[in-house]
């Protein structure tokens, strides 16, 4: 998912989450503070410096939306960088991007298309047998269920993970 800002001037003094590599500056899942955005002619000009190495860079982009692509802003992460390897935070965006058409329709798919190959030609279905269809459209129904389930499951699992493991610092857990 993308973080759109509405204005320029909203990303200037915040710290926002690296989600894809540029030109060999920042990796992914490195955490950066924008220091200052300029727009002209069509681009964005972003000055940033990247915290856990304080250097500072510079970088072009052909719109807003684009830098949005790029880096967005992200609290907890910020906060706690310290407290998470690279893994995770690279997992932790790889499950935040998620999106229903680009994890749960592939996976629904394949499996919609092995039930009713089940349900139609192991079953009877083709020849009008009402069984093929009923169990077909039972597990299609069922298999929906499990996929949107299981896809909003891992994002609360992902995040509970790295709210456990800085919660203990505090001594409170989950």
């Amino acid at each position: 998912m993308a973080y759109t800002l509405s204005d320029i001037n909203e990303a200037v003094d915040r710290k926002f989450l690296v989600t894809a590599r540029v030109n060999n500056q920042a990796e992914v899942g490195t955490v950066i503070h924008i220091m200052g955005m300029n727009d002209a002619e069509g681009e964005v000009a972003v000055y940033y410096r990247v915290t856990n190495t304080g250097q500072d860079y510079f970088v072009k982009f052909k719109s807003l939306k684009e830098f949005s692509r790029w880096a967005r802003p992200d609290d907890f992460i910020a906060r706690y960088y310290d407290s998470f390897s690279k893994d995770e935070i690279k997992r932790y965006i790889r499950v935040n991007n998620r999106t229903f058409m680009s994890f749960c329709l592939p996976i629904l798919l394949v499996i919609l298309a092995a039930i009713w190959a089940l349900g139609l030609i192991v079953l009877g279905g083709i020849n009008g047998n009402m069984v093929g269809l009923i169990v077909g459209g039972v597990l299609t129904v069922i298999a929906c269920v499990v996929i949107i389930v299981l896809y909003k499951r891992s994002k609360f699992n992902m995040k509970m993970k790295l709210y456990r493991k800085v919660s203990t610092k505090w001594g409170v857990s989950f």
